[in-house]
């Protein structure tokens, strides 16, 4: 709900997502969390020192109830801090009880953000030591741990100590590698060319590096949305290179405002077969040859997925085969377009790649 809705999110609010969801078809395509971001918690805890909801948020259980009964999947967010980023309570001190209470709602996911906690961080005296910062994090996996549900354990901290070296430790199923994601070119290209790409060495099954949700659609991280500022060729690089590194992909507009385009970026089978590929391996960029990226995917099939990024100003014409070196490849002997879901000649590899756009493919050698 982050980057929707911010701290106006309500139930309401989420309840029309989730239906939308539903009514769009996107829960056909294996979208099926509906995470509740900050600004969910009560002023002050329970007498019993229990976290109580605001009045935006009427009954939790039954939200959760009702989520299952339509077969979705219910995420929550807090901190190990005593506040959250947006100000609310967070969990320091009663993390058992927390996550006793998620249990009770039927959490099924928790996003667990620093925020706060750095206050608390500050005055410890190993503060400068990789341990302090594992501590927290470590401290709630236990908690969750003694819970009789699974619960998708997602890190956020902003890739503080090289999270991407100790998450699976901690039993993270993922971690945020960045900080904050915005709808700009620059930002989508800081966080997902220049610091998520690298890491693909950690990436694993049941464990990933998040660069963060996604932003196509209606974004705001307000009561006030707008379009993506993307482009739409930006918005094709964008959902390529998410599923080619393997990452969570949350979506982050406002789902029952969703426009035909977006929901066709979102809802292409062939390309979300990518991001799930059970193989697990996030992608490998093989080729910075000026303007032109190459990221090479290998796929449990066999075969490989590929993006040629164009991260230039210019409109650019590539051919494919200039690289065969770097991509492992002597022929190929098949080329499938993703997002036109269309085989193409295993010969004919010249391609157009316009400013800041992608040729997607999946290929045999």
């Amino acid at each position: 709900s982050w980057n929707c809705w911010g701290l106006s999110v309500t139930q309401d609010k989420v309840v029309s997502s989730a239906k939308a969801l539903i009514e769009k078809g996107l829960a056909d395509y294996g979208y099926a969390y509906i995470n509740i971001d900050d600004a969910w918690e009560a002023e002050r805890r329970n007498a019993d020192g229990t976290i109580a909801v605001n009045e935006k948020f009427p009954d939790m259980k039954g939200l959760g109830d009702w989520l299952h009964s339509e077969g979705l999947k219910f995420g929550i967010y807090s901190s190990p801090g005593d506040r959250t980023c947006g100000g609310y309570l967070g969990s320091l001190d009663h993390e058992m009880q927390d996550a006793q209470t998620y249990n009770a709602w039927g959490i099924d996911y928790l996003k667990y953000d620093w925020c706060g906690y750095g206050r608390k961080h500050a005055t410890e005296k190993d503060n400068q030591t990789v341990a302090s910062f594992v501590r927290p994090y470590l401290h709630m996996e236990g908690c969750l741990r003694a819970q009789p549900r699974d619960i998708f354990y997602s890190l956020c901290q902003y890739g503080m100590a090289d999270v991407w070296k100790w998450g699976e430790a901690v039993d993270a199923n993922s971690w945020r590698t960045t900080g904050d994601i915005t709808d700009t070119w620059e930002s989508m290209y800081d966080i997902g060319f220049r610091r998520n790409a690298p890491l693909h060495p950690y990436a694993q099954p049941g464990h990933w590096n998040d660069p963060d949700m996604l932003i196509v659609g209606k974004v705001g991280w307000s009561a006030n949305l707008r379009d993506s500022r993307l482009t739409p060729d930006e918005q094709y690089t964008h959902i390529s290179l998410w599923t080619l590194m393997a990452s969570n992909m949350l979506i982050g507009c406002d789902i029952a405002q969703m426009d035909d385009f977006t929901a066709a970026l979102l809802c292409n089978n062939e390309v979300n077969a990518v991001n799930q590929d059970i193989l697990g391996k996030q992608a490998v960029r093989v080729v910075e040859d000026g303007d032109i990226q190459i990221f090479v995917r290998p796929l449990a099939d066999g075969s490989h997925a590929l993006g040629i990024f164009n991260v230039g100003s210019e409109d650019a014409h590539v051919d494919l085969s200039r690289y065969f070196q770097q991509i492992g490849a002597q022929r190929l002997t098949a080329v499938r377009d993703l997002w036109r879901q269309k085989d193409l000649s295993a010969t004919a590899l010249r391609y157009f790649v316009p400013t800041h756009g992608v040729k997607y493919l999946k290929v045999r050698y």
